[in-house]
């Protein structure tokens, strides 16, 4: 019996021993963890051996895009070398003239000129400027010489291609349009003044120019005369010829009335063109009033043949 106790505690002490024995191959002892580390710290790092590798060309800069997109279309043909000047603007331009000349006269060493605008007709001078720009700058024989004062651009209106040949100069010193055919068979037209014989000094009366034509009166430009030392001009209006037209004056101290005026067109038969009113100054004296210039314009702008009126005379009494 001990035998056999003894036996089995021979057989437990060698499976001891085995134990022991096999345990340092199961779990790697520490020390030799840290020589393994210490074996891979002392080989060289990877940029170690890269630097120990010979020295190699660098790759040069790309010469274009490798994917970009390609046209197959012929080249442009090439540009100037320097784009053309753009074209100067135009300088400005005055608008067309929109005077034409209907008549002139020529009063106490002045030349006087009888412009129309549209159905408008209106007397003018050298110097005087119209509310449209225009400035009239010289009268001469031949043209009339205006400046578009805006821009300082001076225009011609020849006196030629309105008129016609110079009428022949009668004392009141008119060169008008040539008349219509057939206006001398249909006669003249007939001018009148109608007025008071006599009148009171300090007392306004009126005068009217009346006239009766075949042919239909479309304008009339004219000129009045009288004595500025015996009158006093106090007031000028259209007749009722021209009553629905247009009507334009201007009087002159050294004793002259100047009137433009314009209407439908219609006949007159005694019709008043013009209606003046005067103060009488100086009693014991004649006032004369006379018609120093008038053009009768027809339907078409021509000049119609007229008669000259009587001058008009009053008794200035106290």
């Amino acid at each position: 019996m001990n035998r056999k106790r003894l036996l089995g505690w021979l057989v437990l002490a060698a499976a001891a021993a085995a134990a022991v024995s096999l345990a340092p191959q199961l779990t790697p002892p520490e020390p030799e963890v840290a020589a393994v580390t210490s074996r891979q710290s002392n080989e060289p790092s990877a940029p170690g051996r890269l630097a120990a590798l010979p020295e190699r060309e660098t790759i040069g800069k790309p010469r274009g895009e490798v994917f970009a997109s390609r046209s197959w279309a012929p080249p442009a043909p090439p540009r100037a070398a320097t784009a053309a000047a753009p074209a100067a603007a135009a300088p400005p331009s005055p608008p067309p003239m929109p005077y034409r000349v209907a008549g002139k006269v020529v009063y106490e060493g002045g030349a006087h000129v009888v412009l129309a605008k549209g159905d408008r007709v209106f007397w003018a001078s050298e110097g005087e400027t119209f509310e449209d720009g225009y400035r009239v700058d010289a009268i001469t024989p031949d043209r009339v010489t205006l400046t578009y004062v805006p821009l300082g651009v001076e225009q011609h209106i020849a006196m030629a291609s309105v008129l016609g040949n110079e009428a022949p100069q009668r004392s009141f010193a008119v060169a008008a349009a040539p008349p219509v055919p057939g206006a001398a068979a249909a006669g003249p037209a007939q001018l009148r003044f109608e007025g008071p014989p006599q009148v009171r000094a300090g007392s306004p009366f009126n005068v009217a120019l009346k006239v009766t034509s075949g042919q239909p009166v479309r304008a009339s430009p004219l000129q009045l005369s009288y004595d500025a030392k015996l009158l006093e001009p106090v007031n000028v209006r259209a007749g009722g010829f021209f009553a629905e037209g247009s009507f334009s004056y201007r009087v002159s101290p050294s004793g002259s009335i100047f009137v433009g005026a314009s209407g439908k067109g219609a006949v007159p038969a005694d019709a008043e063109f013009v209606v003046v009113t005067f103060k009488p100054i100086q009693p014991g004296s004649t006032a004369e009033l006379k018609l120093s210039s008038l053009i009768l314009q027809g339907a078409a702008g021509r000049a119609i043949v007229h008669d000259q009126p009587a001058a008009f005379r009053t008794a200035i009494i106290q």
